[in-house]
């Protein structure tokens, strides 16, 4: 063996071809095979030897290509094997490769096919050898022809058979990345690479999950040659799939408690995550592949999944993709959130399309997955998430004043993607490290710098953020307390909000209290007022929150933050010697605001009722501080009158008034204060008797004391009169002098002393007659006094006067409702009928709830005690709700006297104001306590369920509408009306569109639309209005409209006055005075059918645009039309039918015409669109055309374009009437409107060239379609008027009439000059 072995060498080396030769034909092939196999195993000069075997095997001798096809044969399996060391299989390999193209065509196929067999029986394991196989493809692709079965193929036309069926065949799982990456190396037609990927990518589900990472890696590297979106769509709807099954399979476990889990969540999302990483590395160095990666979301976000999702993310990271890819992530979420507000919103729509896919749920999803180590993905998040934030937060109102509402639920879109990015942010900070310091930092920079524009979305994150990780924050307390610095320069309500969110904080961290002190300390004497106003904010919450030893427990003020999360606080029991210190160096502080503008103070005598409420140790130094502020204005002289000094309470500056003192809230908070302090100790006194002397008797005195002040004040404030005050009937109120607003001033300090003193007396009375009585005194002096205000400030042109906020507190109000109403205790009767024989305090009482409601719908609170807390407002206005619905239900306008016929529809109707501002609150504020409202409304009647119990109060309504209705039309109460009708509409909301009631509910609303036959349009639009927002909920509301359009048409008659129009009536409602308002509605509702048909076509649109590039076989057979086509042309179908009856119709001139021209023009917008759809389709699919959409195209042509003409003519010769020549009388007239005319006849013509544009672009589309389908559309189509030239006969002869008359050629030259123009350029 050895000695052959070296014989061919020493052959070899001596350069002697022919000997060599020889000598190797002297050897078997199987003894030159064992010579090669030992010489390999042993690792000696086999590479030498090989190299000396081909030496002596000359090519252009059978017998020499025989030879080395043989060494082929046998070093391929062998290296294959295993058995050899990696460095001389790679030696071999090399040697093997650079001799190949020697090689004939015959040995080239056959060695071709030895690779082919080997990787089909999965013999390639190592994959060693397979780097020979791109140069045995390359060499076979070079020849000329090779034979194949019976005839001849090329070299190409073999290889593409060789791709083919190895591509066809069953690969082993091992050598599927060994493959792949061979074919990097193989020169492929964009066919063959076709072939290769989508193989690659079918074995992607037989491969280990460790294996997906670096297959993905190859296949980058192969996309490198084409096929780039193959490759990217491929990978993403892999994982898209994992991440199913794998959701799936979690949901089961949960039922099933399956141990085993196919794949395990971890390991998929490191997977996952890795994959991401080389995509992204991918895309950094081949920017066709990262185009391609964006286009293929461009079009619709339906592709998106989690993995997507992180992707973009990363992908963020490369700075040229950066605005793309938030642009394109912004465009899909704020898409998605529109699609399914229309989808949730419209019941046709539902039932047409499966559910919605959700792009921010698979953002959360992100979010979740995030936390298996994918760094990368995080930072694109954080910056999503202010990227939404910014882009959707609460924009500035005008003049930048910003809207309140924080507190309502997110609804439109914008606001649900705000939210979103919140919610982004919120979890990212819980779970990642990192990103928390930048997180804070940009939510902290941005309450600090967005001064002009709202940051209540900031404020609930910075304090979601608080409350779901106070120790994280703790570790970055140095930027909290920079924020600190500038507290004095932001606005009040940022600092109100910031601070509010920093207060868990304060009690753990002695540092960052410290450094809040010394910020406010600053602020106080700020030279802004905002500054001073933030200041004392600050102090009045650090009072609220720092309890002082033997402070009673207030259950309403629990901390927002529990105990478990801070297992240490510094401030509990041996600290609160401390504590009081420090709560009484504050009040000392607060002290000094006392002597500025009445802002300040006005903050300082809302805020002590809650802080005492918090902090009862402070009573003493809170109640002599009010006791002495208060004796400043109070007329201590018992004969005086009045009791309180009103010069000091203003000032003056220059020529203005100014209120310096607000003394109706100064003793509103004593007030209060005073009587809480007082059942803090009858409480106590029960339940203990004992207790420090010395502080009792000092309490005792200064509330003894100011009993008696109150008192005096009562007394005296119901002896005075209006002259005492100077505000006699012959004052002055004009705003516009000093001396009138010194009297407006003036006089609402006393109507809240009045307001405050009556409140106090209520509930020192204890129902007592007399006490009562002087009550009524003190209402008698309020009500002339403000029966002055109004009267005088109505006598401008406009009334300006906007009633006082009233300074009752809200559960006073509730208190005074249920007595005056519901109170039925014996031994109240007397004095109980003291105040409700008063009508007008009856009246006033329900007003002021009125208004107290209103406030807390717009901004979410009250003035006065409890006014901030939410549940206990929420109780006071579930004992409204029931006291209003009893009165209004149990109290018909029957009982009462004619006298008061008036008086009592006022309150009523009040009444039901009141429940309609209830609802709506409580629908806006409190959406999930509904239920709970609705239940406390009746004691005896307690239904089942929510939706019978809510639909219990609609029928209650409902009966109250129907007595309205079925009255006559002189006792028609159409304010009453209206307001039933939209309490009905916001309680219709809550009934679910599934269930009966809803069905109940849309009969009831139908049959009343049928039979009420009134003549108010305002009542008729709330009514249709219902009718709609129902109808859309139930069924598509086309049928509904077309009826009212016939209705309309009936009712108006038709624009050509000698056609008689067949009287229909379907609805009752609609009568002459109320077609036109119900003829914008129904156009309104038209447009909101428009937007759907419009999103569906979009929708097929880019599905057929992704199933034309995704295959090319048509989707559907020519028998059975898709359902959503079906759909859309049904729809478009009655709604072309409905607009035909209303082009008919003389409409009048004005909103109306523009109205019905605007959505005429938008309904052939929509055709083209169509048009255009089925031009794509067409072009695709070669399908033939639905016979319905034909119907569709006929009906346009018949019913709507020949009407639209006539009806444009009908338009403008109703604004040009009035122009006729005859009548002088008419033209002087004229010239005075001509202006606003001529304005207005600007905005008008704009409409109908619009519609001439949109009919004859329809038309265009409709011959290009022609030509594609081969189905002569344009039969249906009637050829369009001329109308640039047109003679009015009648008009010329008039004008020619008028010439002959009298001699005054100007004029009628004029007329003909007016006329032409515009007929010139309506054509342009």
């Amino acid at each position: 063996m050895k000695t052959e072995m070296d014989q061919i060498v020493k052959l070899s080396d001596e350069d002697s071809t022919a000997e060599l030769q020889k000598y190797l034909s002297s050897i078997t092939d199987d003894r030159l095979i064992t010579v090669i196999t030992n010489g390999a195993l042993k690792a000696k000069k086999v590479g030498t030897l090989i190299k000396g075997i081909l030496k002596g095997s000359p090519c252009n001798t059978t017998e020499g290509s025989n030879r080395r096809l043989l060494v082929y044969q046998h070093c391929i399996p062998l290296c294959e094997s295993g058995d050899l060391k990696t460095e001389v299989a790679a030696d071999i390999i090399g040697l093997l490769m650079l001799e190949t193209h020697a090689l004939s065509g015959p040995s080239l196929a056959q060695l071709a096919s030895l690779f082919v067999e080997a990787i089909k029986v999965g013999k390639m394991g190592s994959g060693k050898s397979l780097e020979l196989f791109p140069t045995v493809l390359t060499a076979l692709s070079a020849c000329e022809s090779l034979s194949y079965g019976k005839g001849e193929l090329s070299g190409e036309e073999y290889k593409k058979q060789l791709i083919n069926s190895l591509c066809s065949s069953r690969w082993d799982p091992q050598c599927v990345i060994h493959l792949t990456t061979m074919f990097r190396d193989v020169p492929l037609s964009s066919e063959e690479l076709r072939f290769v990927v989508e193989k690659v990518l079918r074995m992607f589900t037989k491969l280990d999950l460790q294996e997906i990472p670096p297959l993905v890696y190859q296949l980058l590297l192969l996309s490198a040659k084409g096929c780039k979106k193959q490759v990217l769509d491929g990978i993403i709807s892999y994982f898209k799939e994992q991440d199913i099954s794998q959701e799936e399979e979690q949901k089961h476990s949960d039922s099933l408690d399956l141990e085993v889990q196919s794949i395990p969540q971890d390991q998929l999302r490191h997977v996952e995550g890795t994959a991401i990483l080389h995509i992204v590395f991918a895309i950094r160095l081949d920017h066709e592949l990262g185009r391609e990666f964006l286009k293929s979301f461009k079009t619709s976000y339906g592709d998106l999944c989690p993995f997507s999702v992180a992707l973009l993310l990363s992908v963020a990271r490369i700075q040229r993709y950066e605005e793309q890819v938030f642009d394109l992530l912004k465009g899909a979420i704020i898409k998605s959130f529109k699609d399914e507000q229309l989808q949730q919103g419209s019941k046709f729509l539902q039932d047409l399309l499966p559910g919605h896919c959700s792009v921010a749920q698979m953002i959360l999803d992100t979010v979740r997955n995030s936390v298996f180590g994918w760094d990368h993905v995080t930072q694109g998040l954080v910056q999503l998430g202010f990227f939404l934030m910014d882009t959707f937060g609460p924009k500035p109102g005008p003049f930048g004043k910003t809207t309140e509402g924080s507190t309502t639920i997110a609804r439109t879109p914008a606001q649900q993607t705000c939210k979103l990015g919140g919610q982004v942010l919120l979890q990212g900070f819980k779970m990642h490290e990192p990103i928390r310091g930048e997180i804070l930092e940009q939510v902290l920079n941005r309450l600090v710098t967005k001064i002009a524009s709202p940051v209540s979305h900031y404020l609930d994150l910075f304090s979601d953020i608080v409350v779901s990780a106070p120790m994280i924050l703790l570790e970055s307390s140095s930027k909290v307390t920079e924020t600190f610095d500038h507290l004095s320069n932001l606005p009040l309500a940022t600092v109100q909000g910031l601070l509010k969110a920093v207060q868990p904080l304060l009690k753990v961290s002695m540092s960052l209290k410290d450094a809040l002190i010394l910020v406010l300390r600053k602020a106080m004497f700020s030279s802004q007022l905002d500054g001073r106003k933030s200041a004392v904010t600050g102090f009045l919450l650090l009072l609220k929150n720092f309890k002082v030893l033997g402070s009673v427990a207030s259950s309403q003020c629990s901390q927002a933050i529990s105990s478990s999360q801070i297992q240490v606080d510094v401030h509990s029991r041996y600290n609160s010697a401390a504590n009081e210190a420090f709560c009484l160096e504050i009040l000392s502080s607060l002290r000094r605001c006392l002597g500025q503008q009445a802002d300040v103070r006005l903050m300082l005598y809302e805020g002590f009722y809650d802080v005492l409420r918090r902090n009862s140790q402070l009573a003493s130094s809170i109640m002599q501080t009010l006791f002495s502020q208060l004796r400043r204005y109070y007329e201590p002289e018992q004969d005086l009158l009045p009791p309180v000094k009103l010069e000091p309470c203003i000032t003056a500056h220059g020529d203005q008034v100014y209120l310096q003192e607000p003394l109706a809230h100064l003793v509103t908070c004593t007030v209060h204060c005073l009587l809480w302090l007082q059942n803090m100790h009858r409480s106590a006194k029960s339940n203990a008797d004992d207790s420090d002397d010395d502080d009792e008797e000092e309490e005792e005195g200064y509330q003894s004391e100011l009993q008696t002040i109150l008192e005096s004040m009562t007394r005296r404030m119901i002896k005075s009169e209006l002259e005492d005050f100077e505000l006699d009937k012959s004052a002055e109120f004009s705003m516009g002098s000093s001396v009138g607003v010194k009297n407006n001033i003036y006089a609402v300090l006393v109507m809240g002393v009045y307001e405050v003193l009556m409140e106090y007396n209520f509930i020192k009375a204890n129902y007592s007659k007399s006490r009562f009585e002087e009550l009524m005194e003190l209402f008698n002096r309020y009500h002339k006094l403000s029966e002055i205000l109004k009267e005088k400030s109505g006598k401008g042109k406009v009334s300006t006067h906007k009633t006082p906020r009233s300074l009752l507190s809200l559960g006073f109000v509730s208190t005074l409702l249920t007595v005056l109403f519901r109170d039925s205790t014996q031994s109240r009767e007397e004095a109980l009928s003291v105040l409700r024989s008063n009508g007008e305090f009856v009246r006033y009482t329900v007003s002021v709830a009125v208004q107290k409601i209103q406030q807390l719908e717009e901004t979410g609170h009250t003035d006065g005690p409890d006014g901030q807390n939410t549940d206990r407002t929420f109780r006071f206005l579930c004992d409204m709700t029931s006291v209003l619905m009893w009165r209004y239900t149990n109290i018909p306008s029957a009982v009462e006297d004619a006298g008061k016929k008036e008086k009592r529809s006022s309150l009523s109707h009040l009444c039901l104001e009141g429940l309609l501002r209830i609802f709506t609150t409580c629908q806006q504020r409190y959406p999930d306590r509904m239920t709970q409202l609705l239940s406390t409304m009746e004691d005896d009647a307690e239904p089942d369920d929510d939706t019978e119990m809510n639909f219990f109060y609609i029928r209650q309504f409902q009966r109250a509408l129907f007595t309205q209705l079925s009255g006559g039309e002189d006792e028609f109460n159409s304010k009453e009306a209206q307001l039933l009708v939209s309490i009905l509409s916001v309680l219709s909301r809550q009934l679910k569109p599934s269930s009966k009631q809803f069905v109940q509910m849309i009969t009831w609303t139908v049959k009343i639309c049928k039979e009420t036959s009134f003549e108010d349009s305002a009542f008729s639009k709330g009514l249709l209005s219902l009718l709609f927002n129902l109808h859309i909920l139930y069924k598509s509301p086309v049928g509904l409209l077309l009826e009212l359009s016939q209705d309309i048409h009936s009712q108006l008659g038709d624009i050509d006055q000698d056609v008689e129009v067949e009287k229909q009536s379907h609805f009752a409602i609609v009568n002459m005075k109320t077609a036109t308002t119900a003829a914008l509605l129904v156009l309104s509702q038209v447009d909101r059918v428009l937007d759907e048909v419009d999103w569906l076509i979009a929708r097929k649109k880019s599905q057929t645009a992704t199933d034309k590039s995704g295959s090319g076989e048509p989707t559907q057979t020519a028998g059975q039309q898709d359902p959503i086509e079906k759909a859309v042309t049904l729809q478009l179908g009655t709604l072309l039918t409905a607009l035909n009856e209303l082009i008919q119709t003389a409409l009048l001139p004005g909103t109306c015409t523009i109205t019905l021209l605007r959505e005429l023009t938008r309904t052939y917008s929509i055709l083209t669109t169509l048009v255009k759809y089925y031009i794509q389709v067409c072009a695709s699919q070669h399908g033939a055309l639905p016979a319905r959409f034909e119907k569709l195209v006929k009906l346009s042509g018949s019913h709507l374009t020949p009407q639209c003409y006539s009806f444009i003519t009908y338009a403008q010769s109703g604004e040009f009437s009035g122009g006729g020549a005859d009548d002088k009388k008419k033209k002087k007239r004229k010239d005075e409107v001509n202006t606003a005319a001529s304005a207005k006849l600007l905005r008008e013509t704009k409409a109908i060239p619009n519609l001439i544009f949109s009919i004859e672009q329809y038309e265009k589309y409709l011959i290009t379609l022609s030509k594609k389908s081969k189905v002569n559309l344009m039969q249906y189509m009637k050829l369009s008027t001329s109308r640039d030239f047109r003679i009015n006969a009648a008009t010329l002869d008039a004008a020619l009439q008028e010439q002959d008359d009298s001699q005054e050629t100007p004029e009628s030259q004029a007329v003909e000059e007016t006329q032409e123009p515009k007929q010139k350029k309506r054509k342009q």
